[in-house]
This record gives C-alpha cells, structure tokens and sequence, in this order.
C-alpha cells in the first residue's frame, strides 16, 4: 500500500512518528509537509493531498493538524473523496468499515503517539464492509454528484 501523509506546523511531530511507524511497517509513504518549523495553511496541504488521493495516485492518506477537524472539512471539499477525524478505535474502525474512507484525520493536540499509531493500525487493516452502509455511500456519492451539477 502507498499513503500520502500532510500536517500542519501543530502536527508535525506526530507526523515525523508516524511515518517512521509506517515505515517500520513496510507501507510506503510519501511526505506532502509540512517540514520542521514551516508554518503552512492547512487547507492546501490537506487539498493537495485528498486532490492526490481522489485521482488515484495514492490509495489512502492521513491528514494531521491541532485537532484534525480542520484537515477534515477541508479534503471533504475535494469531489470523491470521504475523510474522517478519527480519535477513538471504534471511530477508525467505523470510518473505513462503514464509510469507506480513504482519508483519516488525526488531531496531535487531542491524542498521544501510541494512540495514533494504534488507530492507524485499525484503520489501515479495515475494509469497507458494505452491507447496510453500502446504500449510505452510495448516496453521498449521488448527493456529491448532484451538487457539483447545480
């Protein structure tokens, strides 16, 4: 598996963790910043990234900032794409299993480095599970299409 991997200037600690961590793994990474003591926009990190995912370069992403909300909305903004904050394992679980997500959003200042890596682990070894939630993406992805051609 391939992931792209973006943060901003308040995650970049658990960036540089959690690369090493998938590394160690054998999943390649590539690294979309920020660098140490850059100050980004975290929008354009996180639409460059979900921008990469939702052409099909990368598989799946990880998007870290402060809280991982902000990272959220914003590659939720890139058509096909389906990003989650996930803080807790049953929400990591739940993203890939019932969402289908191909994006997950850690908040640095809201969880600890083993936390992360351990709900990474959890979100990368599920899949989409379809059944009842299957008819639910589906429509999010109609509902998508239908606003894009308002």
């Amino acid at each position: 598996m391939k992931i792209a991997i973006g943060c901003d200037e308040a995650a970049y600690n658990l960036k540089v963790e959690l690369i090493k961590f998938l590394k160690e793994k054998n999943i390649e990474v590539d690294d979309f910043g920020a660098k140490e003591n850059d100050t980004v926009l975290y929008p354009d990190v996180a639409y460059t990234v979900a921008d990469a995912v939702a052409a099909g370069k990368y598989e799946r992403a990880i998007l870290l900032c402060g809280t991982g909300i902000g990272m959220s909305i914003c590659a939720n903004k890139v058509p096909g794409i389906r990003a989650a904050v996930c803080h807790d394992p049953y929400s990591a679980e739940r993203a890939r299993k019932s969402n289908n997500t191909q994006i997950m959003c850690l908040g640095e200042r809201v969880i600890g480095v083993e936390l992360a890596k351990y709900l990474v682990n959890i979100w990368l070894g599920c899949d989409f599970a379809g059944g009842g939630s299957a008819a639910k993406v589906v429509r999010i992805i109609e509902l998508e299409k239908e606003h894009m051609h308002k």
